[in-house]
């Protein structure tokens, strides 16, 4: 497993966790939240790689659209 699957393999599990919260708007930014606290830059630098030439291929679906919509936070 080479280090980009790593990160979506850790990031789906943090979209499981907050998949299951009933606002899906707040869900998706507690999500980036939580990456933009917990993972050290780059980590942060590599998926947001993938996401730009791979389009985030093999993210869920709320990871995905957390980090895009949230996106700023990370600059």
């Amino acid at each position: 497993m080479n280090n980009t699957e790593h990160l979506i393999r850790m990031a789906n599990s943090i979209g499981d966790f907050f998949s299951a919260m009933p606002d899906e708007a707040e869900a998706r930014r507690d999500l980036a939240t939580h990456i933009r606290r917990f993972w050290e830059p780059r980590m942060r630098r590599s998926i947001f790689e993938h996401i730009d030439q791979k389009q985030g291929d093999g993210l869920q679906a709320i990871v995905l659209q957390a980090l895009q919509e949230h996106r700023a936070q990370f600059t």
